[in-house]
C-alpha cells in the first residue's frame, strides 16, 4: 500500500519541494502533516479530505452529523481525546464509533481498543469540529455524570489562555482565512507595495498598503476576523500566538505569483489588539545597477569615480526608506569582482549579493555594528560596507578601517549631504581623521515618478524656484511640466514607480579645510555650491519636473525639511 505522501503527490495538489519543506517543519515544531500542510496554505482542507477519505476507505462526517450527546468512556480522561483528535460518537454493538482527523494514526486506535475492550470504528473528521464538539461537551456536562462510580478523578488545571490559543490556531487554518491572507499578499504584490499594515480599532480593522512610500487604505475584512487574521500571518511566521502583550518580529520565505517573496513580519500590542506590518522583500524586484537608480550622467560619473578608489569613506544620507541601501547594493555590485573581498554588516540583510559576505547584526548576543566591524577589519578584506553609523564606537572603527587601507561604504541619517560632516564631528570623531578619510557624501530622496499613461501638462507651465542652487543656469521663465492625474494602471495614484533625486558633496581640499575649521553644516553646504556647483536635492528635483519625470508637488513633499 503507498504512503499518504505518495498519494499527495500523486494528485498533484503538492509538489515534491512543498512536501519536503512542511517535513522539514513538521520535524521542528513536532505537529501533524496534513495540519501543517492546510496551515501553511499548500492545500486546501476540503481537497485534503477528499484524499485522507480515499487513501483510507473512510466517509467524511461533517459538524451536523456529530451527534448532541457524547458517549461517556471510562478511565479515559478528555486529555486523551484532545491530543490524539478523536471524538467519540457512539457505542453500541461492542463498537465504539468516534471521529478521527487522522485515521491513519493506528496507535491511537488501537490505545483505545484496549482501554475499552470495543472494536473501533473510525470515520474522517475536522480537526476543529472534533476539539469543538469536545469542549461543548466537557464544558456543559457535569464532572460528577461524566466520571464513573461517582470519582472525579484527576482535575488537570490549564493555563489561562490555553483553550482560547487552540481555537485561535483552529481558526487561523481554516480555508477561508488562509485563502484571505493570501489573497492580501498577493494584491499588495500586483499593486507594487512595500509594506502591508494590519490595524485594529474599536469599531473597525484597517488594512492599508504602501505604494511607492505612500500608504493607501484598501478594502478591509470584517473586524470579527481579526483574531483569525493576525494569528494566521503569525502562524506563517513562526510566531508565538499565545503571546499578544510584547511585541514579536518573524519571517515568511513563499513563492507567490511566479516570483520568491520574503516577509519581514512586526507585531505591536495596542489599545484594541495586535497590529501587524509585513514588509515585502521581492527579490525579482530589486535593481542593484547604479544606472537604473535615476542619477544624472555626471553625477553618476563622479560617484563611479569615489567607488573606484582603493581606501577610504563614503556614506549615503538621508531619511529611513529613501533608497540607501539599494544605492549602497549598486556600489558594492558595480565594484564586485573576484580580486576584492567584500564584507558587509548589516540589520537587516534585505537581499543577498552574490560573491559578497553578508553578516546580519543580533545585539541580543553582543553582535552589534561595532563588534561585528572589529571582526570584519581581521577578515583581510578590500571593501566593507556598514549598514548604518550609529554611535561613536562605529564611526571611529569606520573611520580608523578607511584610513588603513579598506574602502568603507555606510549610512547615516542626515538631512543633507553636509551636515553629515557635522554629524560625525558632533559624535567625537577628531576632525583631521574625519578629513583625511572622507571621499564623498551623497544624501538621496525617492520621488514618486508619474504615470505614463495618464499623466498631464499643466497649462502654462511652471516658474520653477531656485533654493541657492545652480537654478541660475535656468532663467525663471515658465517651464512646460506635468502633474498627476490616476488611471487604472497607477491605482488612481497618479505615480507608478520611483526615482532618485541626488546631492552629492566630493570632499576636496577646500572641503577638508572648513572639516579642520569644524564648519557648520551650512558654510559647509554653501561652500560646495558656490565653488563645486554642487547640485542640491530641490534642484535635482527640479530637473526630473523639467524632464516630465515627476511633478512640483512631489518634489516639495520629499524635500520639504530644506
Amino acid at each position: 500500500m503507498p504512503r499518504f505522501e505518495e498519494i499527495l503527490l500523486a494528485s498533484g495538489k503538492v509538489s515534491t519541494d512543498d512536501l519536503r519543506k512542511v517535513q522539514q517543519i513538521q520535524r521542528e515544531r513536532g505537529e501533524p502533516l496534513e495540519r501543517l500542510l492546510v496551515e501553511l496554505g499548500f492545500i486546501s482542507e476540503d481537497d485534503l479530505l477528499l484524499l485522507q477519505s480515499s487513501y483510507y476507505h473512510t466517509p467524511i462526517l461533517n459538524a451536523r452529523d456529530f451527534p448532541r450527546e457524547l458517549p461517556a468512556i471510562e478511565h479515559i480522561k478528555p486529555g486523551f481525546f484532545y491530543q490524539a483528535r478523536i471524538c467519540p460518537l457512539a457505542i453500541r454493538d461492542g463498537q465504539l464509533t468516534v471521529a478521527m482527523a487522522d485515521p491513519g494514526d493506528f496507535y491511537a486506535i488501537e490505545a483505545l481498543q484496549k482501554a475499552t475492550g470495543l472494536q473501533v470504528i473510525p470515520y474522517l473528521a475536522r480537526e476543529r469540529d472534533i476539539h469543538d464538539a469536545l469542549r461543548t461537551f466537557y464544558a456543559e456536562t457535569p464532572a460528577a455524570e461524566r466520571a464513573v462510580g461517582g470519582e472525579v478523578g484527576e482535575v488537570e488545571y490549564l493555563e489561562e489562555d490555553q483553550e482560547d490559543v487552540e481555537h485561535l490556531r483552529d481558526l487561523a487554518s481554516e480555508a477561508p482565512v488562509i485563502r484571505l491572507v493570501n489573497a492580501l499578499i498577493a494584491r499588495a504584490l500586483e499593486q507594487r507595495a512595500s509594506d502591508i499594515h494590519i490595524e485594529p480599532f474599536e469599531k473597525e480593522l484597517r488594512v492599508r498598503y504602501r505604494i511607492d512610500g505612500v500608504l493607501h487604505d484598501v478594502d478591509a475584512p470584517p473586524r470579527k476576523l481579526q483574531a483569525a487574521l493576525i494569528s494566521r500571518v503569525k502562524l506563517m511566521a513562526k510566531l508565538n500566538i499565545a503571546e499578544r502583550r510584547l511585541p514579536q518580529d518573524g519571517r515568511i520565505k513563499l513563492r507567490m505569483l511566479g516570483r520568491e517573496i520574503d516577509l519581514r513580519v512586526s507585531t505591536l500590542p495596542t489599545l484594541y489588539g495586535e497590529s501587524v506590518v509585513l514588509r515585502i522583500l521581492d527579490r525579482s524586484s530589486i535593481s542593484v545597477t547604479l544606472d537604473a537608480l535615476g542619477f544624472p550622467q555626471d553625477t553618476l560619473a563622479t560617484f563611479e569615480r569615489l567607488i573606484n578608489r582603493p581606501y577610504g569613506m563614503i556614506l549615503v544620507t538621508g531619511p529611513t526608506g529613501s533608497g540607501k541601501t539599494t544605492t549602497l547594493y549598486g556600489a558594492l555590485d558595480k565594484i564586485n569582482s573576484p580580486e576584492k573581498k567584500i564584507i558587509t554588516i548589516e540589520d537587516p540583510v534585505e537581499y543577498q549579493l552574490h560573491g559578497v559576505n553578508q553578516i546580519h547584526v543580533k545585539p541580543q548576543i553582543g553582535l552589534t555594528f561595532a563588534n561585528g566591524l572589529r571582526s570584519i577589519v581581521r577578515q583581510d578584506p578590500d571593501v566593507i560596507m556598514v549598514g548604518e553609523i550609529r554611535d561613536f564606537e562605529t564611526a571611529e572603527i569606520a573611520v580608523q578601517a578607511a584610513l588603513t587601507g579598506h574602502l568603507v561604504f555606510s549610512t547615516l541619517h542626515t538631512n543633507d549631504a553636509a551636515g553629515a560632516i557635522s554629524r560625525l564631528l558632533e559624535m567625537g570623531v577628531e576632525d583631521y581623521l574625519l578629513a583625511s578619510s572622507l571621499l564623498g557624501v551623497m544624501a538621496q530622496r525617492l520621488v514618486r515618478t508619474l504615470c505614463s499613461r495618464c499623466r498631464r501638462p499643466v497649462e502654462g507651465g511652471v516658474v520653477l524656484p531656485s533654493n541657492g542652487g545652480p537654478a541660475h543656469a535656468h532663467p525663471q521663465v515658465p517651464v512646460a511640466v506635468y502633474e498627476a492625474q490616476g488611471c487604472e494602471q497607477c491605482a488612481m495614484t497618479g505615480y507608478r514607480g520611483r526615482s532618485g533625486i541626488f546631492e552629492l558633496l566630493v570632499i576636496n581640499e577646500g572641503v577638508r579645510q572648513l572639516i579642520l575649521q569644524r564648519s557648520s553644516a551650512d558654510v559647509i553646504r554653501n561652500f560646495a555650491v558656490t565653488q563645486q556647483k554642487m547640485r542640491t536635492l530641490r534642484e535635482d528635483g527640479w530637473r526630473k519636473v523639467r524632464e516630465g519625470t515627476t511633478s512640483v508637488a512631489e518634489v516639495l513633499r520629499v524635500t520639504q525639511e530644506e
